[in-house]
């Protein structure tokens, strides 16, 4: 009989739910501050200085990649790898593109006139992509595309030490450029508009906890999609779930980094055994296993007595990415308010959103999914209102009240001006 400890910790109900890592830390802040200091002073000297020191690229290598270095790339990448890159772009711009056509302008007649909204893309985007022992050219694709399909003109990805991979992910994507450089070094970067790119509007895509720190640091005057922490899976099965799938899929998750966070909430009494089990024999030939076993640790499973109490802690818990293999789990979806993207039924692997089914995965973490969306086509755009009168006659009503709301609260000038009509 096997008497290890579980891999994923039992909690009961009624514990407390473990609390996740901070996307960033004080130690962190501090040294990004730094450096985002020293690039507002010196600029690009400071930038590459830093890039060197941090092992982003050697003494004298090029920081830009331009559209030229990114073409010649794809031309050299192997044709299965090209297709690849090609047929992911492909579906996650037709979803981008099916958001946006979602996204209309308003126009309503008001008293004397019309009022509304006219939806307007930023003008410029840096794009993150992480590089270091995993780079993530989807990260390119998913960040890069959904800008242009935005409709925002200037289009730049920054990646520390790109892979062939990444740099054709660039160009499939249609990037003005990109830097080869990461971190807060890159954040700065973007920020000021160094290297022959614009100053972005927006900073977006994952990165580790520099770049994080970096992106909360310039949020006071550069837009940002989210301050994301270690990546989350929470699989919410029943007793039909295939014990190998649901193990199989919190691997995917946890080996992405010794900080990820695996879970299960289950309405099943045995499920946590079987899939210790499988976790255990599965483990044995994941090329991973060592990154994969620490980051089970930050795990934990749930038993809940029954389907309402399973659903309430999915919520509670707040996930980045939600699994649902429950019996009709098309039903189950709808119960469920928070988590940044779901998966519904046992087909859906969570896998399949992080490379390119169509939606983004670029997800808030941390139970920030009770307030926030993941990346889409809606964070490079902006709402703005607008209003026209052109009856004054019938704008009376609008006027009275204007001047009377603003006596009220004690401003003549305001009243005055609205009267002048």
């Amino acid at each position: 009989m096997n008497t290890a400890p579980a891999l994923l910790r039992r909690l009961q109900m009624g514990d407390p739910i473990p609390s996740r890592a901070a996307p960033v830390d004080p130690a962190t802040i501090h040294s990004a501050s730094e450096i985002l200091a020293d690039i507002a002073s010196r600029g690009e000297t400071a930038a590459i200085d830093h890039a060197v020191r941090l092992g982003d690229i050697s003494p004298g290598q090029p920081v830009v990649r331009d559209r030229a270095d990114l073409a010649r790339a794809l031309d050299r990448l192997d044709p299965s790898s090209r297709m690849v890159l090609e047929r992911t772009a492909s579906r996650i711009r037709t979803f981008a593109e099916a958001q946006r056509s979602c996204v209309r302008n308003l126009e309503l007649p008001i008293p004397g006139g019309f009022a509304g909204h006219t939806w307007l893309p930023v003008a410029s985007a840096g794009c993150y992509a992480p590089g270091g022992r995993f780079p993530l050219p989807s990260s390119v694709l998913m960040t890069a595309v959904t800008a242009r399909a935005a409709g925002v003109r200037s289009v730049w990805v920054a990646s520390p030490k790109p892979t062939e991979a990444t740099l054709a992910a660039a160009a499939i994507a249609g990037a003005d450029g990109l830097l080869a450089i990461g971190g807060a070094q890159a954040i700065g970067a973007f920020r000021r508009g160094l290297f022959g790119m614009p100053a972005s509007d927006i900073i977006v895509g994952p990165g580790n906890r520099w770049v994080t720190a970096a992106k909360q640091l310039v949020s006071a005057e550069v837009g940002i999609d989210m301050l994301a922490g270690p990546s989350e899976l929470l699989v919410f099965a029943d007793e039909t779930a295939d014990s190998a799938v649901v193990a199989a899929d919190l691997l995917a998750q946890a080996e992405h980094d010794d900080d990820a966070v695996p879970m299960l909430v289950t309405t099943s009494s045995s499920l946590p055994d079987k899939v210790d089990s499988e976790l255990r024999k599965q483990l044995a030939t994941l090329p991973t296993a060592s990154i994969a076993t620490r980051s089970l640790a930050n795990g934990f499973s749930i038993v809940c007595a029954n389907m309402q109490e399973a659903v309430g802690v999915c919520d509670r818990i707040a996930p980045e990415h939600l699994e649902i293999l429950c019996n009709r789990a098309e039903t189950i979806a709808p119960r469920l308010q928070n988590a940044g993207a779901v998966f519904i039924g046992s087909l859906s692997a969570e896998a399949l959103g992080d490379y390119g089914a169509g939606p983004n995965h670029v997800l808030p973490t941390s139970g920030t999914a009770r307030f926030r969306a993941g990346l889409s086509v809606f964070s490079f755009l902006r709402a703005r209102t607008w209003l026209r009168i052109t009856d004054s006659t019938g704008a009376a009503p609008l006027v009275r009240d204007a001047a009377s709301l603003a006596r009220l609260e004690g401003l003549e000038g305001h009243a005055r001006s609205a009267e002048m009509r």
